[in-house]
C-alpha cells in the first residue's frame, strides 16, 4: 500500500507538469483565453457605449428638424448664407456665423 502512494503522487505530479508545460491545452492556454476574454469584454462594453451614444443622436435627428438640417449641412460641408465653414487640421468642420 505504501508503494502505491508514491506512484500515485508521481502520476499526479506528471499530470500537473504536463498541464503547466503544454502550450496547446494546458494552464498557459487557459490563462491566455482568460486574458483574451477580458479584452473582448472590455471591447464589447466600449462598443455598447458608442451604440448608446449614436442611438441618442439618431433620436434627436428623428425628432428635431433643425438638428437634422445641421447634420446634413455638416456632412456635405455646406453653409447657410452668411455662415462660414472652417475646416480644422483633423478635417472636422465647424461653422461660424
Amino acid at each position: 500500500m505504501r508503494r502505491e502512494i508514491p506512484i500515485a503522487l508521481a502520476i499526479v505530479a506528471s499530470a500537473v507538469g504536463v498541464a503547466v508545460a503544454d502550450a496547446n491545452s494546458g494552464i498557459r492556454t487557459w490563462l491566455q483565453v482568460r486574458r483574451d476574454l477580458a479584452v473582448a469584454q472590455a471591447r464589447v462594453a466600449e462598443l455598447e457605449k458608442r451604440v448608446e451614444a449614436r442611438e441618442g443622436g439618431t433620436e434627436s435627428l428623428r425628432k428635431d428638424p433643425l438638428a437634422r438640417e445641421r447634420a446634413i449641412r455638416e456632412d456635405l460641408g455646406l453653409a447657410k448664407p452668411g455662415e462660414i465653414v472652417v475646416r480644422g487640421l483633423d478635417g472636422a468642420e465647424t461653422q461660424s456665423r
